[in-house]
């Protein structure tokens, strides 16, 4: 499986789509991301539509988010109607918006 990493000097204006890869987003994504499993490390952004099968976020995100497997750190910002199999938080994660956990 092949993995993409935006480093924290980089800056994308646009979507990012990974059929059957990982994405880690160490700065920022203006744009939709589609992956098999994305990682917002902290001081990472994503500001649009998030969907993968994994996702774990320890920075910020802003948008829709759509996966099976949702984490969430202490550091995390979430701004975001959220759709997911399962949810994980850890306490200290902030959540804003909609929020749809469907189970197995």
């Amino acid at each position: 499986m092949a993995s993409s990493v935006i480093e924290e000097d980089l800056i994308i204006e646009g979507n990012i789509k990974s059929g059957e890869g990982n994405v880690e987003v160490k700065g920022k994504v203006m744009g939709d991301v589609t992956a098999q499993s994305v990682v917002v490390q902290t001081g990472g952004a994503i500001d649009g539509a998030l969907s993968a099968k994994t996702v774990v976020i320890e920075g910020k995100h802003k948008g829709k988010l759509q996966c099976d497997d949702l984490k969430l750190a202490s550091t995390s910002s979430v701004q975001a109607d959220v759709s997911a199999q399962t949810m994980t938080s850890e306490s200290g994660a902030k959540v804003a918006g909609k929020i749809q956990i469907t189970g197995k």
